[in-house]
């Protein structure tokens, strides 16, 4: 789940304004909060550049999930300094701002150790960006990491509907931040706080607005999305179910779905509208991380490889053509064979259709980093190995068993090919398809003629022959 890819605030350029670089790391939630924070910095004159050298501002949102998260961003921050230098000879003046996880973890310490930066800001902050430039602009640097009292989201400009359209017709929206579930290997309640839902309201509000500027699929987000709660219009409260009933009924808005959750959370009334909804695709992504009951206490996972099985079978029967995903930790500390082999067990159990796999790697201030009996590289090694291969050979079988199909695919962009379209199917792998199809933004039924890597191919696609026997193919 981690990449780097810009963020667009405007689809076009005013003259005489001040430009940004984004930089966005990490999982789906940077990805929407990069776009809230272009949105915000579009109100003060900002527009966006895809080149960093042109930059008056370059914003790096960060992630501090993974292993040695901070260096990196301090090794990118290395090569900024060079070309602001470069710009500085130029007589052009940049401002530096260090965003996100890494932001709110490392604090001051970034300035401390990278004199160029002017501004950290926390991901519960983001909405004071503005505010906190004005300030930069005035010879003080920054740093905005306490967690904000009001909520940012009702601060936050409502990016418009050109803007939103420019972006395509799928769209993240966050609805839950934070997690209170601190697993011992996780930053996030450390970096992102505790659970907080955003209110029924103003979900809906953004949800519609969304739909208005042609967005037909949106992704529900929170670090632990299925914790969301709220009320009802008559002031019952209700989980993150509800909410689907509730989006489901925007028009316009014909597919939903939503990352990442917790086994925990997943309530009766959640498990209903997988039934129920056909706007709610058939695709989950819940992570389990372990399948031996040790590791899984010495995680604090707070339920048992069994639990998260019952549980799978629940949500099959509700709803039978459901496709699963989830996330694997490799050698945690005490991670015996027999606890590794319970895990490939647990796969070999459920039948993934995608899944995201890492070694372990101690995060700083988590009580993971602090366990005894930690895992040899070479050993963390082996075992990532043999688990990828054991998911992949069950990636490729989920996708061969849909050859011959029909699936509703969203077209959302050109291929790369002439005479392409590429589309989302339910289980969100890419689907190429001749041009006749459809076009972008509407939902087409085809029938899948072979999968191929990552991508389904439809009968009828343009070059799906040699598509087919490896030759490249939109995705």
């Amino acid at each position: 789940m981690s990449d780097t890819r810009q963020a667009t605030i405007s689809p076009t350029e005013r003259a005489g304004s001040r430009k940004v670089f984004i930089k966005t790391y990490g999982c789906q939630m940077n990805v929407y909060d990069s776009q809230r924070m272009g949105d915000a910095l579009a109100t003060g004159g900002y527009v966006a550049t895809e080149a960093m050298e042109d930059a008056d501002l370059v914003l790096l949102n960060t992630c501090h999930i993974r292993e040695k998260a901070a260096e990196k961003i301090y090794s990118e921050l290395g090569r900024i300094r060079v070309m602001k230098a470069e710009r500085a000879a130029m007589g052009k003046d940049t401002r530096v701002a260090v965003a996100g996880c890494v932001a709110q973890a490392e604090g001051r310490e970034i300035i401390a150790r990278a004199p160029i930066v002017d501004l950290v800001i926390g991901p519960q902050t983001y909405h004071r960006l503005p505010d906190a430039l004005l300030r930069v602009d005035k010879g003080e640097r920054v740093v905005e990491t306490d967690y904000a009292v009001e909520d940012k989201f009702e601060h936050l400009p409502k990016a418009g509907k050109r803007e939103i359209s420019a972006r395509g017709v799928t769209a993240f929206l966050t609805v839950q931040e934070g997690c209170d579930k601190f697993c011992t290997f996780c930053v996030v309640p450390y970096t992102r706080g505790a659970e907080v839902s955003r209110p029924l309201a103003q979900i809906l509000d953004e949800a519609r607005r969304l739909a208005d500027a042609g967005v037909r699929e949106a992704t529900l987000l929170g670090q632990n999305v299925n914790a969301w709660h709220g009320e009802d219009a008559a002031g019952r409260p209700i989980g993150l179910g509800g909410l689907l009933y509730a989006l489901a009924e925007i028009p316009g808005l014909d597919r939903l779905r939503y990352t990442t959750s917790h086994p925990r959370d997943m309530d009766d009334e959640l498990i209903a509208a997988h039934r129920d909804l056909p706007e709610l695709m058939p695709y989950l992504h819940l992570p389990v991380q372990s399948g031996s009951d040790t590791i899984l206490k010495a995680m604090n996972r707070r339920h048992t490889g069994d639990d998260y099985l019952r549980l799978i079978e629940r949500i099959r029967t509700a709803r039978p053509d459901i496709a699963l995903s989830g996330d694997f930790i490799v050698g945690f500390p005490g991670e015996s064979d027999k606890d590794f082999e319970a895990t490939m067990r647990l796969i070999e159990a459920v039948g993934y259709a995608s899944a995201f796999s890492f070694k372990y790697s101690p995060r700083p201030g988590t009580p993971g980093a602090e366990l005894p009996g930690h895992v040899d590289e070479a050993v963390k090694a082996e075992r990532l190995a043999r688990l990828q291969d054991l998911l992949r050979c069950q990636q490729q079988a989920f996708s061969e068993s849909l050859v011959g199909k029909s699936l509703s695919v969203l077209v959302d962009k050109p291929g790369r090919r002439p005479g392409q379209i590429v589309g989302r199917s339910p289980y969100l792998q890419p689907v190429v398809m001749d041009e006749n199809a459809g076009t972008v933004g509407d939902v087409v039924t085809v029938e899948i003629a072979g999968a191929v890597a990552n991508s389904l191919i439809a009968v009828g696609a343009s070059d799906a022959r040699s598509a087919l026997t490896g030759g490249p193919v939109a995705a």
